[in-house]
């Protein structure tokens, strides 16, 4: 993007262990076992998250969960509590490779839940295992997947024929069963070491794939599916949205009163068995709310990397879209809440000050340059004019 610095590109995300700086301090994500917080858990994290931080919790588009805001003083009073609620793993390296992202409605004893334990417990052992930091798994074994527009490298789900095993990116897959899905998924892991997927620590399973294609014994159907999470109730519970994947501790808390909670990959949280919430801030739980339309980062002054404020504008701008049309408003370039490509992009580019991008991602190539944020505002037609 021309007018800004490049982004800095980490390779690797924020755990509990290994957190990362931002703009407003620590960022710290747990990766809750099979995505799920009892409400005594629930409960532990929202107090921690005010004791030790700035109240605020981010859910991550792989499911995981964001504390913001924690003071680097308070960091080990911090990981203690988060032990002492088993949230936290032996050590950063077995944190970094248990990256497990299971399909949320998921009943106990089902293959969902049968083979993101047993694929949890064989990465935790895995200590030889050595994948990039954004290297993921996704178990997603319902009857149809839910699961393919999110990303991850491996992926175990429901195919025509029964379980397949499949490397993001192509288009046919391994037969597997419930017992054998963890040590395949393993042995497809250090496949992709083995074929030089990560070169200098770094890479992803699609890239590989592209160049040279599946294993040859990758054959079997794909059952390709498309899914749309909408907030609302489902047989497990009552999907919950949050306003641009963020909540405050109090929110959570308040929560926790009404079920366990499952965290997707969708900025939604599934309140098991929950039929009614009551109203709460940031908590989005009509299906229609303009909101759902719009992507936005943390922006500034919350990340480091951001040029702008993002979620103010991003909020007064969604009730002027289109039905349907989606909009990813960035901080940078990197575009990390929205990787792929979005129908309109608003890229900051200086203070309140952003580039406008029709069907591409936040780095592609702008339509429009120096749009001010209150130019936006008065003139939201600019957003779709001629698409």
């Amino acid at each position: 993007m021309s007018g800004s610095a490049a982004p800095k590109v980490y390779g690797w995300c924020p755990g509990a262990l290994r957190p990362m700086m931002s703009g407003d301090g620590l960022v710290v994500r747990i990766r809750a076992p099979l995505g799920r917080l009892s409400a005594a858990q629930a409960n532990g994290v929202a107090e921690l998250a005010q004791t030790f931080g700035n109240g605020l919790l981010d859910i991550s588009a792989r499911a995981n969960l964001q504390l913001r805001g924690i003071h680097e003083d308070r960091f080990e009073d911090l990981i203690a509590g988060l032990r002492t609620l088993g949230l936290v793993d032996l050590d950063a390296a077995a944190e970094a490779r248990r990256n497990i992202l299971l399909a949320p409605f998921w009943q106990e004893g089902d293959d969902t839940h049968t083979i993101a334990s047993a694929l949890s417990a064989a990465l935790t052992a895995a200590t030889g295992l050595t994948l990039p930091g954004k290297f993921g798994f996704a178990v997603d074994c319902g009857a149809a997947p839910v699961l393919q527009d999110c990303a991850a490298d491996i992926r175990i789900e429901r195919g025509p024929a029964g379980l397949i095993l499949r490397a993001d990116g192509a288009t046919v897959g391994k037969a597997v069963t419930r017992e054998s899905a963890a040590a395949e998924a393993l042995a497809l892991a250090r496949w992709f070491l083995d074929q030089g997927g990560a070169p200098e620590g770094r890479g992803r399973m699609h890239r590989l794939i592209a160049r040279r294609g599946p294993p040859p014994s990758h054959g079997a159907t794909v059952l390709q599916r498309p899914f749309a999470a909408a907030p609302g109730h489902t047989p497990a519970g009552t999907l919950a949205a949050l306003e641009f994947g963020q909540m405050t501790a109090a929110t959570l808390a308040e929560l926790a009163a009404h079920g366990e909670i499952r965290l997707t990959p969708w900025r939604m949280l599934l309140i098991e068995g929950a039929r009614d919430l009551p109203p709460l801030p940031g908590l989005i739980l009509d299906a229609t709310d303009p909101r759902l339309q719009v992507t936005a980062c943390t922006g500034a002054p919350g990340c480091l990397q951001a040029l702008s404020a993002t979620r103010d504008l991003a909020r007064d701008l969604a009730a002027q879209l289109p039905q349907s049309t989606r909009l990813h408003v960035s901080g940078c370039a990197k575009g990390c809440a929205c990787p792929g490509p979005s129908p309109v992009t608003l890229t900051a580019t200086g203070a309140d000050e952003f580039s406008l991008i029709r069907n591409g991602t936040a780095a592609d190539q702008p339509l429009i340059t120096n749009l001010s944020a209150d130019r936006l505002r008065a003139a939201p037609e600019l957003l779709t004019e001629g698409s």
